[in-house]
């Protein structure tokens, strides 16, 4: 089997077994580090105590799109 079968093998995958593929993959590219995912897990928390606090607040999706957008046609 080449690449090309292969991934239309995996298109034809429900998304579940899509994201696993794909996790499985990327996780074969980047080796894990517990340091770095324990570091990413407290500032996530961290922020989320923050916006459920109210002392942050969230920014629509939309805003952050277009944020980029204006910053890309500079």
């Amino acid at each position: 089997m080449n690449a090309k079968e292969l991934i239309e093998q995996a298109i034809a995958l429900p998304v579940e077994e899509r994201a696993l593929v794909v996790d499985s993959l990327l996780r074969s590219l980047n080796s894990p580090r517990p340091e770095t995912d324990a570091q990413w897990a407290k500032e996530a928390e961290r922020r989320l105590a923050e916006l459920r606090s109210g002392k942050v607040a969230a920014v629509p999706g939309e805003e952050v799109f277009e944020r980029v957008r204006e910053r890309f046609e500079r």
